[in-house]
């Protein structure tokens, strides 16, 4: 009931930032002149975001890291599940910033950033690598270096997971300050129809309802990049590395894949994930007992395709043109990310925000895109929950533990 509930308030906050972003066309097409004086609510909405950023992807990563209790016991399975979720997660960025090169979602639409904004220009990428650890952490977290931020949280987590019982105050305080952060950004979010639409508004008052055109091309170039990635992707990882027929894996997941795309909730999913691992797949208990609720909290190529999409749609909106090292940051910041990516309504905007910052790219570019979210995190949800399946699968495949007798069965 809990849980229904939960999907309900997700349904009714996206339903009401998309009659935001109605408002805004409106509001910006037949009544420009009123349109200064909400405009800075839009600005409050951005820098409300800008504020969470830094504090929800911490705790949230060192959360996600000291889920897993036993180490000592899990660490091969670790190492493995961890691994395939960011080997996926990197692939998938990569789907989403080839797709996004291809259609062009952005080009013509010829945005003009507020100040002067535009892409920072990338150490090299030696330089990039080097500069993953912080020398020091709190002076990245004050200059909202990302990258060094999650290496940082990546450490901290594993360190609390290998001090034992000793860090359980540290682990439990991590987790409430994840709690509140997930609290503070459903109270940002309740705001986002309101920020969306003063958002909107300006951009139509400024450039016309052309400027809503290409939105069908983000979701045509984010379900593109799902369906490679998902019949692509993942059918070579069960044909090659499992040796199984991925025909039998897609139709064993059926049910998760209809929740998943009904829900947008990867943590709603998670019983009809488990049990269609279980009972459809073979996956043994103690491997699906890990690897899919850790998916859930880490694994997210969904977000990725959507956040390399994204991202490059806006660059183009606003002609701003992306080195190769502004390239790797994002395909580094956006696969590390998706560790941090909540299961928390808005989560998926505020990733996006995180890769906009990493790279300078404008952040108002984010009202064109939050009143299709909806839509797209659809897609998301669809690819996650596949993706954690998928893993589940190959870590059982090679733990020795699938019942290959019940996943031929399907």
């Amino acid at each position: 009931m809990h849980q229904q509930a939960k999907e309900n308030s997700l349904m009714k906050l996206w339903t009401k930032i998309l009659i935001g972003m109605v408002v805004g066309v409106v509001l910006g097409a037949f009544a420009p002149a009123f349109v200064p004086y909400v405009a800075p609510v839009g600005t409050l909405f951005i820098n409300a975001i800008k504020m969470l950023i830094v504090p929800l992807v911490f705790a949230s990563l060192v959360t996600g890291m000291t889920s897993m209790d036993d180490v000592k016991k899990l660490g091969r399975i670790s190492a493995k599940t961890i691994g395939i979720y960011l080997t996926t997660t990197l692939i998938a960025i990569s789907i989403g910033l080839i797709v996004g090169e291809l259609l062009q979602p952005g080009a013509g639409m010829n945005l003009v950033a507020a100040g002067e904004q535009v892409a920072k220009e990338a150490p090299s990428l030696s330089k990039t690598l080097t500069g993953l650890i912080p020398k020091n952490p709190i002076d990245a977290m004050v200059k909202g270096n990302i990258l060094q931020i999650i290496i940082f949280a990546i450490f901290l987590g594993l360190s609390i997971n290998f001090a034992g019982e000793k860090a359980a105050p540290v682990k439990t305080f991590f987790s409430s300050f994840a709690e509140v952060m997930y609290s503070m950004t459903a109270i940002v979010m309740a705001c986002a129809p309101y920020g969306v639409a003063a958002l909107i508004a300006k951009v139509v008052a400024q450039y016309g309802l052309d400027a809503l055109l290409p939105l069908a091309k983000i979701i045509g170039a984010v379900y593109v990049g799902a369906i490679l990635h998902v019949f692509v992707t993942y059918s070579s990882y069960v044909a090659v590395v499992a040796r199984l027929n991925p025909v039998k894996f897609f139709r064993g997941i059926l049910d998760a894949i209809m929740v998943a795309f009904s829900t947008t909730s990867s943590a709603g999913t998670l019983p009809a994930t488990i049990r269609c691992a279980e009972k459809n797949l073979g996956v043994s208990s103690s491997v699906s007992s890990f690897v899919l609720p850790l998916g859930a909290t880490i694994n997210m190529d969904g977000t990725a395709i959507y956040q390399g999409v994204c991202a490059l749609f806006i660059a183009q909106a606003y002609n701003i043109d992306l080195t190769m090292g502004n390239i790797v940051t994002i395909m580094l910041t956006g696969t590390l990310a998706s560790i941090g990516t909540a299961g928390v309504p808005g989560a998926g905007l505020i990733m996006l925000s995180l890769i906009l910052s990493s790279v300078g790219l404008p952040m108002e570019g984010i009202a064109l895109i939050a009143g299709i979210d909806r839509i797209l995190d659809m897609a998301r949800t669809t690819v996650n929950i596949s993706g954690d399946a998928m893993t589940a699968v190959l870590v059982s495949r090679t733990e020795n533990e699938l019942d290959e007798e019940v996943y031929n069965a399907m």
